[in-house]
Order: C-alpha cells, then structure tokens, then sequence
C-alpha cells in the first residue's frame, strides 16, 4: 500500500518527461529550418500560408506570397519547408499527361522551377 503513491507519482511524470523532450526536438527541428532559410525556398508558416522566401533580414523574412506580391514575415513564424508540386520523381513522370498549347509548348508540367539567384533578379526588377 505504500508504494502506491510512489508508483502513481511514477506513472505521471514519465509520460510529462517524454512529451517535454519530444517538444524540445521539434523546437530544435523547426528553428535549425527557420536558420538555414535562402532566397528561393518555399516555406509554410504556423498559419498555413505557402509562399516562397524573397528576402532575408535579422529577424524578419521576407514572402513571395503571389506573383509580385512580397510580405515581411517574422522568421519565427516559419514552420517548415515544403517541397514544390511540381517536383516529380522520375516513376512519376509516366503519370503525368502531356497537352501541348498550339505553339507546342507542354502545359502539363507547369512552370519551369526557378533557382534562387532567378527569383531575386525577378523581384529586384519589379
């Protein structure tokens, strides 16, 4: 009878001391992501928003959120970053259906991706 408080005290740390240290992982996680940011990623932030990093600051980032439409962001509002869509494997490929415009370009597989130093000179032109 006298170890049922020990036992009970037990049995509700344990599960307190391993939800802490899971947090503290994610935190580490989420803020080596939020410290090796470049111009050119797509990010998401805690509230859900995809866009892609324009510009960098101290403590603030700046998001391509449309075409030509740029938003200051605090760094630590950056949750994770995303892949984009249209990155695909090259299984994949054999999924995608082709359709040509009639100048026959390719439609189907979407914009051409931009490397980081493109996506600074497009926003520095406008």
């Amino acid at each position: 009878m006298e170890l049922l408080f020990p036992l009970l005290i037990l049995a509700l740390l344990v599960p307190m001391f391993l939800g802490i240290r899971r947090q503290k992982k994610e935190m580490a996680k989420t803020t080596e992501v939020q410290d090796s940011l470049q111009v050119g990623d797509r990010v998401m932030t805690t509230a859900g928003l995809h866009a892609t990093v324009a510009g960098l600051g101290e403590s603030t980032v700046d998001l391509e959120i449309a075409p030509g439409v740029v938003t200051t962001w605090s760094r630590l509002v950056i949750r994770e970053r995303v892949a984009d869509d249209t990155d695909l494997d090259e299984d994949d490929t054999d999924l995608v259906e082709t359709d040509t415009d009639l100048d026959g370009t390719d439609t189907a597989a979407g914009p051409a991706e931009e490397t980081p130093e493109q996506t600074q000179r497009r926003l520095d032109k406008e």
